[in-house]
């Protein structure tokens, strides 16, 4: 899937400039991010928690793709939220139909992280899909 939405404005953000760490919870998979190897993927904008957690084999629902356009990929930043780039309203919009908002709560196919510090990110138990087609 991938691509871009023509309804919203793209996300300002920097790339990071060194390499960092992720933590995705519940799994405690902690991947190591590349500023050299981005994008991973099509989904999400470039270097979000989103393309970088499918880039290393870590599952998040994303049904529009990635291009904030419904809030499937709703996550919650326990550490390192600072680094990240600010909400647009696009995605505050979106938050508002995900399912146990909190105040650390993002879209991760539109929040990206500067790599000036380590990040952890809890997938909520509804965002994980434990049932998928295989690739064909």
């Amino acid at each position: 899937m991938g691509g871009s939405n023509p309804y919203i404005q793209s996300s300002k953000y920097a790339l990071p400039q060194q390499a960092y760490e992720i933590t995705f919870l519940p799994m405690n998979k902690v991947v190591r991010v590349e500023p050299a190897d981005l994008p991973y993927s099509r989904d999400g904008a470039k270097g979000s928690l989103l393309e970088i957690a499918l880039g290393h084999g870590v599952e998040i629902d994303h049904a529009c793709g990635g291009v904030c356009a419904c809030s499937t990929c709703h996550v919650i930043v326990r550490e390192g939220l600072e680094s990240c780039n600010e909400a647009s309203d696009d995605e505050l919009d979106q938050l508002d139909n995900a399912r146990g908002l909190s105040p650390k709560s993002r879209l991760a196919c539109q929040t990206v992280p500067n790599g000036s510090r380590h990040v952890v990110v809890e997938i909520p138990s509804w965002n994980r899909n434990l049932v998928r087609e295989e690739h064909h």
